[in-house]
């Protein structure tokens, strides 16, 4: 029987999953062992990119598609790299985003509340394609 939840709702539930891990720890582990399910590899890829930006503080996330198939994760609260999901995993990602927001053109910035455990948050999400590269920032609030 297929799941019929809602991607939103895979993501908050992942996050609440995830809620009392260390979410850059569980990223760096899935570059060597992502699932054999890219999309729930992928839901659980954001959910902890969302945890991390949340407990870390950071100002935003962004995940970058090059031309050539690989994948970039960026954190600015500090010049550092995150751990980057396998290259079918970041794609995936940024469908379940897309899909989630509704946002089909190639540029287009919307709010998300995510809610975690008893509590919720709203976030910036921001999706840009442009000459074969493909960027999902995640902006947190202040």
């Amino acid at each position: 029987m297929k799941d019929r939840r809602s991607l939103h709702l895979k993501v908050q539930e992942m996050c609440d999953c995830y809620a009392s891990t260390d979410p850059l720890k569980e990223m760096s582990a899935m570059e060597k062992s992502a699932s054999e399910d890219v999309e729930e590899s992928a839901i659980k890829w954001l959910a902890l990119a969302i945890l991390h930006g949340i407990t870390e503080g950071a100002e935003k996330i962004s995940l970058t598609l090059e031309e050539d198939g690989s994948v970039n994760a960026k954190v600015q609260y500090r010049k550092a790299t995150l751990p980057s999901p396998p290259s079918e995993v970041g794609k995936k990602a940024v469908e379940i985003i897309r899909q989630i927001t509704h946002i089909e053109t190639p540029k287009g910035k919307l709010p998300l509340a995510v809610g975690i455990r008893d509590s919720s948050t709203e976030v910036i999400i921001k999706l840009k394609k442009d000459n074969g590269k493909e960027k999902l920032t995640i902006k947190f609030p202040d």
